[in-house]
């Protein structure tokens, strides 16, 4: 059972330290931007993320039409 454990853990160290060798040894080293904002061909095509649109659309609305669209 401890062996298992052990082994198990030693392992997922392993893993963690493989997956952050890039950012380990680089300088400026950092994680990736995942966000459909950081892909510069997304944003070349005009796409963006849900959330972005919906904050660009509320943007544009006085509270009241935002209230209008609560009731509804």
């Amino acid at each position: 059972m401890l062996t298992t454990l052990l082994i198990t853990v030693i392992i997922l160290v392993v893993c963690v330290a493989l997956l952050a060798v890039k950012i380990l040894i680089k300088k400026d080293g950092r994680f990736p931007d995942l966000h459909v904002g950081g892909n510069r061909a997304l944003v070349a095509r005009g796409i963006t993320c849900a959330r972005t649109q919906d904050r660009e659309r509320l943007k544009h609305k006085s509270l009241a039409e935002r209230l209008k669209e609560i009731e509804v």
